[in-house]
């Protein structure tokens, strides 16, 4: 292949290199010239263009790329066709992407002119997502090395996605005197809610004391009634000779690893009666954050093994998000502890657009909304989080029992949400450097990201007003800097936050968090579309 500029009328066949006007038509990048299109380029006085000339030895970008995909070994993805020199590679189905980094490394080897990316290796996968692209950087490229890819992609399967198959789990939650009901009942939620992403659900949940007999017993009978068993201690793992792990023995199991090399999760054990695995679950696991209690329950979901050696190799971006409640916190704790950041969930609406059924009581994974809302407040770098009721209150309250925030009612919900949001401010405590307004029915917002805001917030130094947004557009949560407390005094009717915001009192940090910024759930078509199920 020759690139560069050529008189046009030598350029039959040639790829443009650019875009291109002329008379009234515009010719787009990569477009191959025809005979036609050289002589109105030359009576519309363009004498020369800057092309790609192919030689008899070439493929053109999509054929070569169309090539390279179409001899490469895999299962659980689909292909698109071929574009711009690009084959983009898609999940068939929900699962864990795997792939053979050596085969990767030594395609991308062979010339700069070929490129294979992909996620990273054992990563979750939703349906859609894509997983790998085939690139061919210049217009075209040497018949030769497409065949040398193609050599070296038939020796054996270069990725998949191991899809999620469904499983019934045993979960055994053991008991000591200081454990809290409302803890074991959370921890049974949420690893319910883990489960139900990977087509999981509990077989049956057992609750002993935290003893090796109990346990063992527990775990013998569970494991010949389920797929999987998972065990929360009360107490976190101290000798790898502990309850945990005696107790898998006891049952007649094996141990193959207790404590991993990721944080949070190190305290993980794992092991294997009968050919089934058995997890003992971290305390971070208690935690809907992810945590290496997520990285190997997804691999077993999703069929695969996990060995000792697996669970050794995890060290290299082991290092996740710390969680706030545990001891010790590090630097990126203090940090977010600097900033006195409150939460406030407005849940005080009247879900008019529903026509009846109030949206927060709508059911995500089993759990009502605004219990979802909350707990991720809860599990937020926030140091207290406030409830706003307003309609069907004794209803919310109860969706919310043990959870861990205060709730306030603000009587005049009805006249808007200016109502709520100073019944919020007025209950944040006079401490607190910054309040975070998070509506009540965004079911794709994580506490990861609330933690993102936070952060922003901090670095700020606690002075400026900061605000989600997708794809560049405004959205939800934000946070209110302690400066504009006073102003929310003064809204009245239906007025938010958003007048606050624009108001050009404090400075504005944007911060993109994703889709999860605009999605909210105010009609049953945008509820159902969120994943959520109405109740009455």
């Amino acid at each position: 292949m020759k690139f560069g500029p050529l008189p046009v009328r030598d350029a039959a066949g040639a790829v443009l290199a650019h875009a291109l006007a002329a008379g009234d038509r515009r010719f787009r990048k990569a477009h191959r010239l025809t005979d036609a299109d050289v002589e109105f380029l030359a009576a519309n006085g363009v004498r020369d263009v800057v092309v790609a000339k192919l030689s008899p030895d070439d493929l053109d970008e999509d054929a070569a790329a169309t090539s390279i995909a179409g001899a490469m070994r895999f299962a659980g993805i689909a292909t698109k066709a071929a574009t711009t020199g690009r084959v983009n590679l898609h999940a068939a189905s929900a699962g864990v992407f795997t792939v053979d980094k050596v085969l990767v490394d030594r395609l991308n080897a062979i010339d700069p002119a070929i490129t294979l990316a992909t996620v990273a290796a054992y990563r979750t996968v939703e349906k859609g997502d894509m997983v790998a692209t085939v690139k061919i950087i210049p217009f075209a490229v040497d018949r030769a090395l497409v065949e040398r890819a193609k050599g070296l992609l038939a020796a054996s399967e270069v990725f998949a996605v191991h899809a999620f198959r469904p499983r019934t789990v045993g979960l055994i939650q053991t008991v000591l005197p200081l454990v809290k009901e409302s803890v074991l009942a959370k921890t049974a939620r949420i690893t319910a809610a883990r489960l139900s992403h990977t087509h999981g659900t509990i077989g049956e949940e057992v609750r002993t004391a935290h003893e090796t007999e109990p346990v063992a017993a527990a775990i013998e009978r569970l494991s010949a009634a389920n797929d999987m068993v998972i065990v929360f201690g009360a107490s976190a793992l101290c000798d790898f000779d502990d309850v945990i792990p005696a107790a898998i023995r006891k049952a007649g199991g094996e141990v193959l690893r207790a404590g991993m090399p990721v944080d949070p999760g190190n305290l993980l054990v794992i092991g294997r009666i009968a050919g089934k695995p058995v997890i003992g679950a971290p305390g971070c696991a208690r935690s809907p954050k992810e945590n290496g209690f997520d990285w190997v329950l997804d691999r077993l979901m999703a069929g695969l093994d996990v060995t000792d050696a697996d669970i050794a190799g995890m060290g290299v971006g082991g290092l996740l998000m710390e969680i706030q409640t545990r001891p010790q916190p590090r630097e990126t704790a203090r940090r977010f502890e600097a900033a006195g950041v409150e939460a406030i969930v407005l849940a005080a609406g009247r879900s008019s657009r529903m026509g009846g059924p109030n949206k927060l009581m709508a059911h995500f994974a089993g759990e009502p909304l605004i219990r979802r809302t909350v707990e991720r407040a809860l599990e937020a770098a926030v140091a207290r989080t406030v409830v706003v009721t307003g309609h069907q209150a004794a209803r919310i309250r109860d969706a919310l029992e043990g959870v861990d925030a205060v709730i306030v009612h603000n009587p005049d919900y009805a006249s808007g949400l200016a109502g709520s949001l100073r019944t919020g401010i007025a209950a944040v405590s006079e401490e607190a450097a910054g309040a975070l307004i998070l509506l009540g029915d965004m079911p794709a917002v994580s506490s990861a990201d609330l933690d993102r805001l936070v952060a922003a917030f901090a670095d700020a130094g606690g002075r400026a007003t900061v605000r989600a947004t997708h794809g560049g557009k405004r959205g939800n949560p934000v946070i209110l800097p302690r400066a504009l407390f006073s102003e929310v005094a003064r809204l009245e009717g239906d007025t938010g936050a958003r007048h606050l915001v624009e108001s050009g009192l404090t400075p504005v940090v944007d911060v993109e968090i994703g889709a999860g910024a605009a999605i909210d759930v105010d009609t049953p078509e945008a509820l159902e579309s969120a994943g959520g199920v109405l109740q009455d």
